[in-house]
Formats: structure tokens, sequence, C-alpha cells
């Protein structure tokens, strides 16, 4: 499966588009659509041809993230939907958490409000991630429909 076109606006949205290369909240240097890592400097610079190729990249990532954590079947929505969730936190803060166990467990609706605790930062709560994850809770919580038929 693959990360649709509305998580990917979600993440375009959320992150928005910066060409040169700035600090995050948490300090790490970071460019384009939240693209960041050892391949971001200070002075780096891009443009949104190349913004797009790192966030397919970047999907790309946290898509098989997604797929190593998750033992349970997901609609396109909800797998959508974490990998924004996964772009934005990295696999290693969800693999360690009771929110992918809850998932686990086929506790979808729990997981689903479980992802509104995501809010913070530094410890800091932000109004960006506050909307974020309500955006991402309601996608995760579309039922696909092809045909009039719900695929959930």
């Amino acid at each position: 499966m693959i990360c649709n076109e509305a998580a990917l606006q979600l993440i375009r949205e959320s992150e928005g588009l910066r060409l040169k290369a700035y600090q995050d909240t948490g300090g790490v240097w970071t460019i384009g659509f939240g693209h960041c890592g050892k391949d971001v400097r200070p002075n780096s610079v891009i443009d949104e041809y190349t913004a797009e190729i790192l966030l397919s990249q970047d999907v790309t990532n946290a898509a098989r993230s997604v797929n190593r954590l998750v033992r349970v079947p997901l609609n396109e929505n909800q797998f959508s939907a974490l990998c924004s969730f996964v772009f934005n936190l990295g696999e290693g803060q969800l693999r360690n958490s009771k929110s992918i166990a809850v998932l686990n467990q086929k506790r979808y609706l729990e997981f689903a409000d479980r992802m509104l605790l995501w809010t913070k930062d530094n410890g800091a709560e932000l109004p960006g991630l506050v909307k974020r994850r309500a955006a991402e809770r309601a996608l995760f919580l579309t039922p696909v429909i092809a045909g009039g038929k719900d695929l959930a």
C-alpha cells in the first residue's frame, strides 16, 4: 500500500514548504516539507522540485516503517494517516509506545484517540501539532468508499 494524496497534502500543509534550511522547534536542521537528515546543513537551499522528491522519499520511508510496526489490517486512509504520523514522529517514537500496542490489538478507535496525545515537542504543546493530530485522526477514521461500498 502507498500513502494517498490526502495524507501527502496533510503533510505538505502541516510542514509547510521551506526552500532554505532552518532549525525546527527541536533544533533539527530541516528543509523542504519537513525533510531532515545528514544532507541538510545550515546553508542548504533547494527548489520546489527537489522538495517534492525529498517528500516522496521520506514518505516512502514512513510507509516502510508503518509496514514494519503494524500487524493488523488497515484501509488506505488508516495506512496513509499513519504515514503522516510516522513521518512527523519517526519510527522509534511509535515503536516504543503503548499506542502501537493498542493498534496491534485491533483497538482502532482507541488508537485514533491516542493520536491526539502526541502534540508536544520538547515538552511544550504546539498548536500546529494539535491541528495536525486532529487531521490525522480524522483521516484515520475516514472509511474508504469504492463503488458505494465501505471497504473498512
